[in-house]
């Protein structure tokens, strides 16, 4: 059985952690491939160590608007057919942040896309709540025309959303808070309605305290008080292959912290 590892990690600075030492961290999991979201700069920025780590090839996509803001990258083992930056027509303009990287393999038995996405948080000038909604009906358009031409969809990243109550630590209290309103909610549903499952949640049906993020100025972490706002989400069928799925919230380094799964791309 050949299985697929893919790490995902919202770095809030690749620079950042690189100067706080966490570099090996990011390399030790054994991932096939390493989504990585905030990276905060370009690839002219960075050092040897990480647009060159040794066993890696590395892709970066950076914001053309507002320097040292957003960003993505991905680093892979495996050759890749191709990995495209940004939506493609007609979502085109609603990616100029460096938000989203689609990698393709189309020599697996079946072509998968793995796309690696930092949504916008909806709380900003540059990333306003109305602008945060179409990305998300970008997106869905964007993985659902994947489906369609055959293509096995993993999205992962930061997707900005604590979907139901007990993906947060005080959902009372947040209510009317960016991030857990139900207008955005409303659009997980969507994604839940048209096939698209939240590895994790679906694995750990019940499961509460588990997060991904944490309010660092409050000093949150240390009393888990947390939202779960990184995902993983696959198309239905790809549910009885999935090998594992884990929120590694041991790791430091960030204000999120990873989550990684194991796809099985291979009998």
């Amino acid at each position: 059985m050949q299985t697929l590892k893919i790490f995902s990690w919202n770095v809030n600075g690749i620079r950042a952690i690189e100067r706080k030492g966490f570099i090996p961290e990011l390399f030790s999991y054994d991932a096939d491939i390493i989504c990585i979201q905030e990276t905060k700069a370009e690839r002219e920025q960075l050092s040897e160590a990480l647009t060159h780590p040794e066993g890696y090839t590395s892709w970066f996509h950076s914001t053309s608007q507002r320097k040292g803001h957003s960003g993505t990258a991905m680093y892979s083992r495996i050759e890749p057919t191709r990995v495209d930056n940004g939506f493609p027509d007609p979502w085109k303009h609603l990616d100029e942040q460096g938000r989203t990287m689609t990698m393709f393999f189309d020599d697996f038995e079946i072509p998968t896309a793995v796309i690696n996405c930092y949504f916008p948080n909806g709380g900003s000038k540059s990333s306003p709540l109305d602008y945060k909604l179409d990305f998300y009906n970008a997106m869905l358009g964007y993985v659902n025309g994947l489906r369609e031409e055959g293509y096995e969809v993993i999205i992962c990243g930061d997707w900005n959303i604590a979907h139901t109550e007990i993906d947060i630590a005080r959902a009372k209290e947040n209510q009317k808070s960016i991030g857990f309103l139900l207008e955005e909610r409303a659009w997980l549903d969507r994604f839940h309605e048209e096939g698209w499952v939240d590895i994790w949640r679906y694995a750990n049906p019940e499961t509460l305290d588990t997060y991904t993020w944490w309010d660092m100025k409050s000093g949150a972490r240390d009393r888990n008080v947390g939202w779960r706002i990184d995902y993983f989400f696959v198309d239905e069928p790809l549910l009885e292959r999935i090998a594992d799925i884990q929120i590694i919230n041991e790791q430091f380094g960030s204000d999120h912290c990873p989550v990684v799964m194991d796809l099985v791309i291979e009998e």
